[in-house]
């Protein structure tokens, strides 16, 4: 059965909803809307606090999360997903009418108040109510005040209980909303330009990955969900626009895994006349001033279940640089590509203990050994240059070593966050490599992309980071889900 939208309550819960309920109800017979209605506000619990000024008329909004009842006076706290702030309600300063209405409120309750900003005998920031009006009765309670929602799973089902509760989920994925407009923000100061581009797509292309597949009734086509905006970016480059980047969803129709969601946000960004060294040299630019701005500097701590720090990312600059070939060697002998593709197969399973499939190409054994020996142990960030041709169809031939490509891909963390490339802009060249790609299924190649690059494109450089894996980096998060507002998950039975 699929995952419905709410719960069943316990009998306890029914109980205290069935109460919440009454409330609601003796609310409405005062003559109030308990789903409230405008309220103006003129700040917000984590900017009054952040600013705070004794002796301010403040009007703000927030859900009640504690209450100290001290008889005739009353201290609260009042919070939004980015802070709390506390009110104080006595008695005395307030209508029969407002304090009759304060009775009947509970945790979880959404209000606005108005007063003044004064700081408690304990040093405490507080708003002193005056008036008060109820926005949204909330019928059901709270998760547990002290210990929040604990179960990891529910933290994902049911995210708007996390962020009531949990306070480090709220900061982290407030964090990652700040850090997306700062990357924006970095790119458009630079002179780069914002697009969209097609997410329906006729022609999954941009990369190698299987791709959800729908239909168009009125067209009567057969469509995708896109994989990456790559060829569509580049067409751009080609009608001119010389500084782009798109900051938006991809989709896969492959594995979920604590790395994986099959929709993610990729930034992609193409500069005309530069290449995959000017695009490395961009990107850690903009990462090191992520951090410095959102970490408090560039060692960024990460830590186990249990909150002991099992390693630490270190983003002090210049980041190394160091080949696939190099790096390769150094993990499965100086002699790897000298052996026979039998050879590298055979001390892969037998040596290296590296599991394979029987339908993984000579190409693809090396990448795995790469990726279960180098990439996943690699922490701090290191720029890997030059792979394979095979692995990157949509990146210039070394002119050295026509068996390599001038890309780049940046491993920090134990995974990739960001390949680069200098971009390949000959036709025919495209048209081959893509068709090789293909093998025996040309339908995949997109042809008219390449008749696009006959009108010529500019010499690029182009990169594309994982937002969703760069914020893991940047906030110590062990898994894509815990900075993805609403991860996919499998219904319930």
């Amino acid at each position: 059965m699929a995952d419905t939208p709410s719960t069943t309550p316990t009998s306890s819960e029914a109980d205290l909803i069935a109460v919440r309920r009454e409330k609601m109800a003796k609310i409405r017979a005062m003559g109030m809307n308990p789903f409230g209605g405008r309220f103006e506000c003129n700040t917000n619990p984590a900017d009054l606090k952040a600013n705070f000024e004794e002796g301010k008329q403040v009007s703000l909004i927030g859900r009640i999360m504690s209450v100290r009842d001290m008889g005739k006076s009353q201290f609260f706290s009042l919070a939004d997903v980015r802070g709390t702030i506390q009110g104080f309600l006595s008695r005395k300063d307030v209508s029969e009418e407002t304090w009759a209405l304060w009775k009947l409120l509970d945790r979880g309750d959404w209000i606005g108040i108005s007063g003044e900003s004064f700081t408690t005998k304990r040093g405490e920031p507080s708003v002193h109510v005056r008036e008060l009006k109820v926005l949204s009765k909330s019928l059901r309670p709270l998760p547990d005040k002290w210990h929040g929602l604990s179960d990891q799973e529910m933290c994902y089902r049911r995210r708007h209980l996390d962020l009531m509760s949990n306070e480090e989920s709220a900061d982290r994925l407030v964090k990652r909303s700040l850090i997306v407009a700062e990357v924006r923000r970095f790119l458009q100061d630079r002179g780069f330009l914002e697009v969209e581009t097609p997410m329906l797509q006729s022609v999954a292309g941009g990369a190698s990955a299987s791709p959800f597949e729908t239909y168009h009734n009125a067209l009567k086509m057969p469509l995708t969900l896109r994989i990456a905006p790559e060829l569509y970016l580049k067409r751009l480059l080609v009608g001119g626009f010389t500084k782009v980047f798109e900051l938006n969803r991809n989709f896969r129709n492959e594995g979920i895994s604590r790395r994986h969601n099959p929709e993610f946000t990729v930034l992609e960004v193409y500069e005309a006349g530069g290449d995959f060294e000017s695009m490395a040299d961009m990107v850690e630019d903009l990462i090191c001033t992520l951090a410095e701005k959102f970490c408090g500097g560039l060692r960024i701590e990460h830590k186990d279940e249990e909150g002991n720090v099992d390693h630490v990312v270190d983003l002090s600059r210049p980041w190394k640089r160091c080949s696939y070939e190099e790096l390769v060697k150094g993990a499965a002998g100086d002699d790897w590509f000298a052996l026979t593709p039998g050879q590298r197969r055979s001390r892969a399973e037998n040596e290296l203990q590296v599991e394979l499939s029987d339908d993984m190409s000579d190409t693809d054994v090396t990448q795995h050994v790469y990726e279960k020996l180098v990439e996943s142990k690699m922490m701090n960030p290191c720029f890997v240059t030059h792979v394979a041709k095979d692995l990157v169809p949509l990146a210039k031939l070394n002119p050295d070593n026509p068996e390599v490509v001038d890309v780049f891909e940046l491993v920090m963390n134990g995974q990739e966050i960001c390949p680069g490339y200098s971009e390949l802009n000959d036709p025919d060249e495209q048209r081959e490599r893509l068709e090789h790609q293909a093998g025996e299924e040309p339908q995949k190649v997109d042809y008219d992309f390449i008749e696009t690059l006959e009108s010529g494109m500019p010499s690029a450089g182009g990169i594309g980071i994982g937002i969703d894996r760069l914020v893991m980096m940047l906030t110590g998060a062990m898994s894509i889900r815990d900075v993805i507002l609403f991860p996919q998950l499998k219904n319930k039975a």
